[in-house]
């Protein structure tokens, strides 16, 4: 069967309407040819009628036979006794010569194209030879009619295969588009809900982690100094109330989504001297910071990225470097802004840094790993620089912005 006769649950009302024109033609038709036989009072009258009573009947029981809509075995069995009760009525008045037309598109609607063309030549054929035998002569009207009525069917049935075929490759072509800019929205949903899980990654254990890694180290040296130095454990659990409260900052400012409270009440080489001040205060270390340059302005993210790498960075030094001495540098120059921060610790070796996760202790790698992907977002770079026993250089350089994009600081009060 063709296409069409497969997918008659997805015609559109235009191609309903014509199927009904068609079905109504048909009848038309047949009542013609009856009327006709009766009013010339033709010897053969009755034989019409009844022939054509039942070549309607037959016509309209096949639409309703399951089989002859679904096999092309059954509906060409269907066609061939519609075409055999047509041969009777054509053989019995030459008006039935007119339902070969209708009969061209019934051919091409059920048939496959390669048996409905001959199906269609061998109808024309016949129309020719029954309407040239009732008229007694072969006239080229005879012969133009019936073929041309055949060259119809044929064009407009070809025709609209052709575009019900390409409609339905764009149909197919939209579908492929809406799977794909489905699978696309999802994808960047997913790409979105992991870009905030490393954030929030590289914010908890910039901060929060490192700040309750720094009161386990207050409250564990205040509680080997209470036995003989209550005055020092003393100092030390202010140290470790100092931490909590910053920390406790810190996890406001995450559920409020602003930047880091050092940032909110100064500049970058003020919370980076801030900072050096409490590591020192915490850890012993003899920790330096200096500005080198004029200092600019920067866009928040910049601000706030280098100042949780200084964060790491010294707190993998107090943790992992038994350093004396810890160096922070704050370059400004035209083009860039580098951060720098050296110690004279035990050192180590770059490239065996576990990946984050791999190992029992969960956390390890992490510090460098969240470093790397904060310069990396700013199209900056980081680079380590250490061996065993010589200490170790931590260099991050993120690209200045343009002055003039840098918006300006809104004063209080003003209309936002």
């Amino acid at each position: 069967m063709t296409e069409e006769a497969s997918t008659d649950h997805s015609l559109t009302p235009v191609l309903r309407a014509l199927r009904l024109c068609l079905h109504l033609m048909v009848a038309a038709l047949l009542a013609l040819a009856a009327v006709r036989a009766l009013a010339d009072g033709a010897p053969a009258a009755p034989a019409v009628l009844v022939t054509a009573v039942v070549l309607l009947a037959l016509y309209v029981l096949g639409p309703f036979l399951p089989r002859v809509r679904s096999s092309a075995r059954a509906a060409a069995l269907w066609l061939a006794a519609v075409a055999a009760v047509w041969l009777v009525l054509l053989a019995l008045t030459p008006d039935g010569v007119w339902l070969a037309f209708p009969l061209f598109f019934v051919q091409l609607h059920l048939l496959p194209l390669r048996a409905a063309l001959p199906a269609v030549a061998a109808s024309t054929a016949v129309a020719i030879a029954g309407f040239a035998w009732h008229t007694g002569a072969l006239t080229v009207g005879t012969v133009i009619g019936p073929v041309l009525g055949a060259a119809v069917a044929v064009a407009v049935v070809l025709g609209y295969q052709a575009l019900y075929r390409e409609s339905e490759q764009r149909r197919r072509l939209i579908e492929e588009l809406t799977a794909a800019r489905s699978e696309l929205a999802a994808a960047e949903r997913a790409a979105g809900v992991l870009a905030e899980r490393e954030r929030l990654a590289r914010e908890i254990h910039d901060t929060l982690a490192q700040g309750l890694s720094s009161i386990q180290l207050l409250l564990r040296a205040a509680e080997r100094a209470v036995p003989r130095r209550p005055e020092t454990a003393l100092d030390h659990i202010r140290q470790a109330r100092t931490a909590a409260v910053d920390n406790l900052a810190e996890a406001r400012r995450f559920v409020r989504a602003l930047s880091p409270p050092d940032l909110e009440a100064g500049s970058l080489p003020a919370a980076l001297e801030r900072l050096c001040a409490a590591t020192a205060r915490t850890s012993g270390l003899a920790v330096h910071c200096q500005v080198s340059g004029a200092p600019a302005p920067l866009p928040t993210p910049h601000e706030v990225a280098l100042l949780r790498i200084a964060q790491s960075a010294l707190a993998n030094t107090v943790r992992h470097a038994a350093a004396r001495r810890v160096e922070l540098t704050l370059s400004y120059m035209d083009t860039e802004v580098a951060l720098d921060v050296v110690d004279d610790g035990a050192g180590f070796v770059p490239a065996d840094v576990p990946p984050p996760g791999s190992t029992a202790a969960g956390d390890s790698g992490f510090g460098l790993a969240a470093m790397r992907a904060r310069a990396r977002a700013l199209q900056g770079t980081l680079a380590v620089e250490s061996a065993p026993g010589e200490g170790t250089a931590l260099a991050v350089t993120l690209p200045c912005p343009d002055p003039s994009a840098v918006p300006d600081e809104p004063d209080e009060g003003a209309a936002p």
